[in-house]
């Protein structure tokens, strides 16, 4: 009985993440068959699967450069904003977790707070900044307000605060200086936890669409989620178009989350018990 009942619950919980599986994924396959339809065909019904396939609809977007420019600019903020914060999370983690200051624990804390703040209120400050500071339209206004994120401070020095001193400890005897303990030792342990942060860095700034609509002007400056926002028909919205720009959008991130779910999970669990 004990057996059985312990695999009516299995089953039980197999149909309930199926049932859940099948609820989140149906989305993305409504999406990738819109986006294979001729444009103008009706993505219901029967239609939806006796429908023929084609490409053309990538390729018009292509050919017409309402979106190859729209991804440049999205992969070159991407990888610009997450190599900054790989490289400017970890130094300031770095001293906050090995440092001992007296002002450290009141950075710290500043961290925390920032934390606490809605990232929607910063929206007129920031605004005005970059005006003033004249870098409004610009990549920098792209690129410099995201290369810290304080998500990513808190998620390294948790991390660092789980490593064993006693490595630096012993390369400063044999002579290392503070910068290669810090590159050459520190840094590549903190290889799970820089993974994490750099895919969730990524990842944010890769769909983004608020700040970049309001920091930017010219079209030229527009990221892929703009570039889709703003991308509609004179007279009705051209979903066969629009759902193979989203699908553009989608596969490189679904694409990194396939091959890197394994470094995320384990640079989410790693330092999670202190030792």
């Amino acid at each position: 009985m004990v057996s059985r009942a312990g695999t009516l619950r299995a089953t039980g919980r197999y149909l309930l993440l199926s049932a859940i599986l099948v609820i989140m994924i149906f989305p993305l396959v409504w999406m990738f068959r819109v986006s294979l339809m001729e444009p103008g065909s009706i993505s219901g019904g029967s239609r939806f699967v006796e429908a023929a396939f084609t490409v053309s609809n990538f390729a018009d977007l292509f050919t017409s450069g309402q979106l190859l420019r729209p991804l440049i600019n999205s992969v070159i903020v991407g990888v610009m904003v997450t190599l900054g914060n790989i490289l400017f999370c970890f130094m300031v983690a770095y001293s906050l977790a090995r440092y001992q200051f007296i002002i450290n624990k009141g950075l710290f804390a500043t961290v925390i707070a920032v934390l606490m703040i809605p990232a929607h209120i910063t929206i007129i400050p920031l605004y005005v900044l970059c005006v003033k500071a004249g870098i409004y339209d610009s990549y920098w206004a792209l690129i410099l307000p995201w290369l810290v994120n304080p998500i990513g401070i808190f998620l390294v020095k948790q991390y660092i605060e789980s490593l064993p001193p006693a490595v630096e400890e012993a390369a400063r005897i044999d002579g290392a200086s503070e910068l290669r303990i810090v590159f050459q030792i520190v840094m590549p342990l903190c290889k799970p936890a820089l993974a994490v942060l750099a895919i969730q860095v990524f990842f944010t700034n890769w769909n983004s669409f608020l700040f970049p609509y309001i920091l930017t002007l010219s079209d030229s400056l527009r990221t892929l989620p703009v570039a889709l926002a703003l991308y509609q028909g004179h007279q009705a919205v051209d979903w066969q178009h629009l759902m193979a720009g989203s699908t553009i959008a989608v596969l490189p991130v679904l694409v990194l989350f396939l091959f890197l779910q394994r470094q995320i999970v384990s640079g989410i669990t790693a330092g999670a018990v202190k030792q």
